[in-house]
C-alpha cells in the first residue's frame, strides 16, 4: 500500500505542476484576493444561474492609475484550457473594465486599490466548471497582471463526506482520510466510472489537491470513494499566525517593530520546528489572511505595508539536505510565489525571508520541497502532522459526457474535520 501511495503522490505532483495556477506576473501587484462577497476567507465558488457574487481586490504599487480589465477562461477539471470558445460559456462582454479604484490615504506606502464584483451583470458565465480569472492592462490580454481561480457549480449530484482516522498504522497518527458518497442526478448519464472526476481540496488549497478518477464502489448513479490509499492526506497542524493589524503597537508574536521609518518593519519572533512538539488546538483561518487595520476606517485603501521578516530554525540549526524551505499559505500563493523561498543564514542557523505585507491577520506554515524540482509540499520536518488537526475539505465533482469538449462541475460540499473527532 505504501508503494501505491507514493506513486499516487508522484502522479499528483506531476499533474499539479501542469495546472494553470493563481499567479502574479507584474511585481507591482500586491494583496490580490478573490472571495465570496462579504467573506474574505471563503472559497470562490458560484452557483450557476444564481445572484452569487465574488469580490476581487488588489493593490498596484505603481503611482499611476491604470486601465485594468478582466476576462474568464473556462478550464477542465485538471485546469487545462477547454476546447470551447469564450462565446460558448460567457453571456455578454468578453472583457470587463475595472472602474472601481481609489488611491491610498493615510498609509505611508503609496498605492492604488482596485476592486470589482465578479461576475459583472454584463459578463456572466453560462456553463459550470473551473474558471481562470485573468486581469490585464489596457484591454490587451498579452499584458497579463495576475490570474485567480474560481469555480461555478450546477448542482446535479449530492455529495456526502466524512473525515476519519486511517486504519493504516503508518498514517494512523499523522493523516486524515475521507469517505465520499456521491449520488448523481438522473439527468446525468454515466456510462463508465471514469465519466466522473472528484477533486478534494484541503483548506481550499489547489497545490495539494487530490484527483480521484476511480471509485471504490460504482453502482448505477452511485459512486463511493473509501480506499484510504487514495483519499488519505497529511493532517498538518493548526496554522501559525501573525497579527499585523497595527504597525504602531507590538502584537503577541512581534519581536521587534520599527514604525518610524519610511516603510515600517516588523521582525516576527523566531519559529522553531514543531515536528516533535505536542499537538495544541486553537482556532485559525486554515492558511488564509484578512485585510484589517486597527488605526483607520477602511483597510482596503488606508491599510499600510511593512517589511515583515520571518525566521525558521530547523532542528539542530542545520539546513535540510536536498530540500528548500518555503513560507506556505495564501500570503505566498501556497509557496508558488518567487518570494516564498527562504534563504539559510549559516551564522544564525536559521532560514530567513522578508515579505512585503499589508496590514491584516495572517496564517502561515513552513514547507519543504526538493531542491530545483517540482514536488509535493512536505510539512513533516517543519510542522509535523497530527490526525486530529482541524482542517476544512472541499469536495468537487466533475462530469464530462460522451463527446463533450469541457468538464462540468455538478456537485460540491465543504466539511470540517473538527466536528467529526470523537467527543466533539
Amino acid at each position: 500500500m505504501k508503494t501505491i501511495f507514493c506513486f499516487f503522490f508522484g502522479l499528483l505532483a506531476f499533474t499539479a505542476g501542469a495546472q494553470r495556477e493563481d499567479k502574479i506576473y507584474q511585481p507591482a501587484i500586491h494583496t490580490a484576493k478573490l472571495f465570496k462577497a462579504g467573506d474574505p476567507v471563503s472559497f470562490p465558488i458560484l452557483q450557476l444561474g444564481s445572484t452569487d457574487v465574488l469580490e476581487l481586490h488588489f493593490d498596484d504599487l505603481d503611482k499611476n492609475i491604470k486601465q485594468y480589465y478582466y476576462a474568464f477562461q473556462l478550464c477542465n477539471a485538471d485546469w487545462s484550457p477547454s476546447m470551447l470558445s469564450s462565446f460558448d460559456y460567457i453571456k455578454g462582454f468578453q472583457n470587463v473594465r475595472i472602474s472601481n479604484y481609489r488611491t491610498s490615504s493615510i498609509a505611508l506606502t503609496n498605492y492604488t486599490h482596485y476592486q470589482a464584483s465578479v461576475p459583472d451583470r454584463n459578463s456572466i458565465p453560462t456553463r459550470s466548471g473551473n474558471y481562470l480569472l485573468k486581469i490585464f492592462l489596457n484591454s490587451d490580454t498579452a499584458q497579463l497582471a495576475f490570474t485567480k481561480r474560481f469555480v461555478v457549480v450546477d448542482a446535479k449530484a449530492k455529495v456526502a463526506a466524512q473525515v476519519q482516522q486511517p486504519f493504516n498504522a503508518q498514517w494512523f497518527k499523522t493523516h486524515q482520510k475521507l469517505q465520499l458518497a456521491i449520488n448523481v442526478d438522473s439527468r446525468i448519464q454515466v456510462f463508465t466510472p471514469q465519466d466522473l472526476k472528484v477533486v478534494v481540496l484541503q483548506n481550499t488549497n489547489w497545490q495539494t489537491a487530490l484527483f480521484l478518477n476511480s471509485p471504490t464502489i460504482y453502482r448505477s448513479n452511485y459512486f463511493e470513494y473509501s480506499d484510504e490509499s487514495i483519499t488519505a492526506m497529511p493532517a498538518l497542524r493548526e496554522w501559525r499566525w501573525i497579527d499585523l493589524r497595527s504597525y504602531r503597537l507590538k502584537s503577541d508574536r512581534m519581536q521587534d517593530l520599527d514604525a518610524k521609518s519610511t516603510v515600517p518593519s516588523v521582525v516576527i519572533k523566531p519559529d522553531p520546528s514543531r515536528s516533535t512538539q505536542g499537538y495544541l488546538y486553537y482556532q485559525d483561518l486554515d492558511g488564509r489572511y484578512t485585510m484589517e487595520t486597527l488605526e483607520s476606517v477602511n483597510p482596503l485603501w488606508q491599510g499600510d505595508y511593512a517589511n515583515v521578516k520571518f525566521s525558521f530554525f530547523p532542528p539542530d540549526n542545520r539546513a535540510f539536505e536536498g530540500r528548500d524551505v518555503f513560507i506556505f499559505g495564501e500570503l505566498t500563493n501556497y509557496g508558488r510565489d518567487t518570494a516564498a523561498k527562504m534563504n539559510f543564514n549559516a551564522d544564525r542557523g536559521a532560514y530567513e525571508k522578508t515579505l512585503f505585507l499589508k496590514q491584516g491577520y495572517y496564517n502561515y506554515m513552513y514547507a519543504t520541497l526538493p531542491v530545483a524540482k517540482n514536488g509535493y509540499p512536505d510539512m513533516s520536518q517543519t510542522e509535523g502532522n497530527y490526525w486530529g488537526t482541524e482542517n476544512s475539505y472541499t469536495v468537487l465533482v466533475y462530469y464530462k459526457s460522451f463527446g463533450a469538449r469541457a468538464d462540468e462541475l455538478i456537485g460540491y460540499t465543504t466539511i470540517s474535520s473538527l466536528f467529526q473527532r470523537p467527543g466533539l
